[in-house]
């Protein structure tokens, strides 16, 4: 096979919240081998989540050997043929590492961890903008969620940081950052043929655009916030594009002198494998659920509660795209504990699961939120119960997709020639056809679902594929990957919709100011 026009591969690396996976495709973008690797999730306290940085490390070395073996097992020539490997990664994690040794000086803190909430107040207190004090300049209230947070928390409670930061020898990164610097030879890097070659230190356009620090409109770090929060520029890594030659993979990996070419957040990668243009919108449910809406070249503010954030920036040179983003903190995590298999009923059942468990994103963004379950009476069961869970992803998706709709107005969206508006979907979760049902019922308008569902990891190989020419970016948009797609239409009526909406938003007001029971 080898020389093959055909016998011509890209990868991805997608390191999401829980597990590790890595995807081999050929020339027509369909995967051909696979691994995913499950990983340990360390709660120290309540509302802290916390991941080993070298564990995640370990578990991209595994998914990319496996993958390569159960290629060539089915006869494909992957070591030669690989063109080029693109990542996506879990955004706003934070890692703070030493640039002397490369060990991390702290596990890394989760995008969902909490602990940074008092942080959060004394900002809001402190500055003259309060919680919106950084909106105009990088799109993002205040809040636990983002990674400039977490550096200050880290900062100010963890000496050997403190230390670190003090005499140059801490290095921060969110999760594409630190497998990069690491994929491409870390603190002691070498080429193939034993030359020194230093690390790539970077993060793309799209991660850093959830960091608070990034200015939106120049895409370089923004020098008034870091003085507002005594974050020192030196510690931050270089900004780049989203598909450009970042680095080549070191020594001591599989797949060792293939380029890395391509490198975005995970849910702006599914809206690239998702081939989301302006005017039209993705949701991808996984750990969280989030939805996107591409905005085209405007940076459109929202006065909903929603995001302003990067799409993709595909090449040094191109054009930005950018989006309204609205996240769900849980939505497949609410979920984990159904697998054992809950008899699910098909029909509405009165009872409301509001999934708070680290508080509310947007557009409520209520840090003092924590779950409920409404509306329970002696007849409910745990059926209901499972009904509910399922709901409550669908109903966060459908506030976030109203106030998009709000703040985009007509002209920021595509329509269909009937004049819907069409959600595409993604994400492990959305194989339950209950699931998909449920969410077009409450949208009122149609879900999409798509034959490769992990357009996550997609994405990341279209970036690295078009950095070094497998497809052009009209073959990328033109389909290469629209088959077999998947349409679910609404069933229910407009008065049934809205009263379910009503009683939906009762029940999220009844999840308010129950920080302190915990």
């Amino acid at each position: 096979m080898a020389g093959n026009e055909e016998d011509v591969f890209v990868a991805a690396i997608d390191q999401g919240t829980t597990s590790t996976r890595f995807i081999i495709y050929d020339r027509k973008a369909r995967p051909i081998a696979s691994h995913q690797v499950e990983f340990t999730q360390f709660y120290p306290e309540a509302g802290w989540v916390e991941h080993d940085p070298m564990e995640i490390l370990e578990s991209v070395k595994i998914c990319m050997g496996k993958a390569i073996d159960k290629a060539t097992v089915a006869g494909y020539n992957v070591e030669s043929g690989l063109k080029a490997v693109g990542l996506t990664n879990q955004r706003e994690t934070t890692v703070i590492w030493s640039k002397a040794t490369g060990l991390p000086l702290y596990n890394a803190i989760v995008w969902m961890d909490v602990r940074t909430s008092s942080i959060c107040r004394r900002l809001e207190k402190e500055l003259s903008g309060g919680r919106t004090h950084f909106v105009d300049t990088c799109g993002l209230p205040i809040s636990t969620y983002f990674s400039a947070l977490k550096i200050l928390w880290l900062i100010e409670n963890v000496e050997v940081i403190q230390n670190a930061v003090q005499t140059g020898d801490a290095l921060f990164g969110t999760i594409d950052t630190w497998m990069i610097w690491n994929l491409t030879g870390g603190h002691n890097g070498t080429t193939r043929d034993g030359r020194y070659r230093a690390a790539s230190y970077v993060t793309d356009v799209s991660n850093a655009s959830r960091t608070m620090l990034m200015n939106l409109k120049t895409l370089d770090w923004d020098q008034p916030t870091l003085d507002s929060l005594k974050i020192p520029l030196e510690m931050l890594p270089e900004i780049i594009s989203n598909s450009e030659e970042i680095g080549v993979i070191s020594n001591g990996w599989p797949l060792a002198g293939v380029p890395i070419t391509g490198c975005l957040g995970d849910q702006h990668a599914a809206m690239l494998g998702q081939l989301c243009k302006k005017g039209e919108a993705k949701s991808t449910y996984g750990t969280g659920a989030f939805i996107l809406l591409n905005t085209g070249t405007d940076i459109v503010k929202s006065s909903h509660g929603l995001l302003s954030t990067i799409a993709y920036k595909l090449g040094p040179e191109a054009k930005t795209n950018y989006a309204l983003e609205g996240s769900i903190a849980i939505a497949g995590a609410a979920v984990q504990w159904l697998r054992d298999g809950l008899g699910l009923i098909s029909s509405a059942s009165g009872v409301y699961f509001v999934p708070a468990f680290n508080g509310l994103f947007a557009p409520w963004w209520r840090d003092d939120a924590r779950g409920v379950l409404v509306g329970i009476t002696r007849y409910t069961n745990r059926a209901h119960i499972a009904r509910a869970v399922l709901e409550s992803m669908c109903f966060q998706v459908n506030d976030v997709l109203s106030s998009m709709h709000k703040d985009a107005g007509e002209e920021g969206e595509v329509r269909n020639e009937s004049g819907e508006f069409l959600l595409r979907v993604d994400g492990g979760a959305t194989v339950n056809n209950l699931l998909m049902q449920i969410q077009a019922d409450l949208l009122g308008s149609p879900v999409v679902r798509p034959a490769d569902i992990e357009t996550t990891a997609l994405g990341a190989a279209y970036a690295a594929g078009l950095a070094v020419g497998v497809w052009t970016e009209s073959q990328i948009f033109e389909g290469l990957h629209k088959e077999n797609t998947t349409i679910i239409h609404p069933k229910i009526e407009e008065a049934e919709r809205k009263k379910r909406g009503e009683s939906w938003s009762r029940a999220v007001s009844k999840s308010f100011e129950l920080a302190d029971l915990a």
